[in-house]
């Protein structure tokens, strides 16, 4: 008998919907044998490290949150080394790896067709840090995320209806508070110094970022995703990029970015929503995996 892993976090601001969309239908289902994969209050590393010890080939993973329990679930399950198919349902603010599925139910991820898609991967000298299958940034975008991780933020989010609003409102209150600050090193990108009023560098793979800002969906292409810097450090040049990016991201496709320090240092480093600062001796390189993910994405029928 297949088995069904559904992975979320009962702390989550939506996890009464959790429960009663997902998790009772799950305990419904005939033919599937299923299990439940708890998000612990750690960070991701940890948390796809004890998920992908508790899979086997052959399971579907579907993950019911927002795109940092979805990004457990990718992680989780490359880590494996198992023959795993993931599907993905957005319970949180912005989704963008639920947008890759286009499933809203178990139902269709049940009934839904398979897909390779080809996640990034991020080497932190020479190590892999994570994979992501939306994006990745560096910079001001990277630290203003790490304010959800704060629990006055997370509790205000369980108890408001408008969480996207919330959200934005959120992170330009930040903003304001923060925007002179200076966010990268002096540092390199594919040998070339980047410019010293730089604030973000950002690596782009799927058909949106943050919900509003739209991209091609190079999450199903094998080499190349999208790559931009951008100066974002006063209120006009944040407004510009945003309204522009509701249209279409701007920047070079690659097969490869690399960031180098001239010394060591710390950088900011976001996936998905999911912030860390971390220690970097020389470079970070952003490149597509080597190991493509099996998704479920909505059927279709032909008319």
């Amino acid at each position: 008998m297949p088995r069904l892993i559904i992975v979320y976090n009962p702390r989550s601001s939506k996890h009464a919907l959790v429960e009663k969309e997902v998790l009772e239908p799950a305990r419904q289902m005939k033919g599937w044998m299923v299990g439940k994969y708890e998000v612990k209050p750690t960070d991701v590393d940890d948390n796809a490290a004890k998920l992908a010890q508790i899979l086997k080939d052959g399971d579907l993973v579907v993950t019911a949150g927002g795109d940092g329990t979805a990004t457990i679930g990718l992680n989780g399950a490359i880590l494996s080394g198992k023959k795993i198919e993931i599907g993905v349902l957005g319970y949180g603010n912005f989704n963008d790896m639920a947008r890759i599925g286009k499933c809203r139910t178990l139902e269709e991820i049940i009934e839904g067709r398979v897909q390779k898609i080809y996640p990034l991967e991020v080497l932190v000298d020479g190590r892999r840090w994570r994979y992501a299958a939306c994006y990745v940034t560096c910079g001001l975008f990277a630290e203003s995320t790490k304010i959800f991780d704060q629990e006055k933020t997370r509790e205000k989010l369980r108890k408001k209806q408008g969480g996207l609003i919330f959200s934005v409102w959120s992170l330009a209150k930040w903003y304001f508070g923060n925007k002179r600050r200076s966010f990268l090193p002096k540092l390199s990108l594919n040998g070339v110094e980047v410019a010293k009023k730089t604030t973000d560098l950002i690596f782009v793979n799927s058909a949106t970022m943050a919900r509003l800002m739209k991209n091609r969906a190079l999450v199903f292409e094998e080499k190349r995703f999208l790559q931009t810097t951008k100066r974002l450090g006063s209120l006009r040049r944040l407004i510009g990029f945003m309204m522009r990016g509701m249209l279409r991201l701007t920047g070079e496709e690659v097969e490869r970015s690399e960031v180098e320090l001239p010394s060591p240092g710390e950088i900011e480093l976001q996936a998905e929503g999911e912030y860390k600062r971390i220690k970097v001796e020389k470079s970070v390189v952003v490149r597509k995996s080597e190991h493509p993910v099996l998704i479920r994405v909505k059927f279709k029928e032909k008319k």
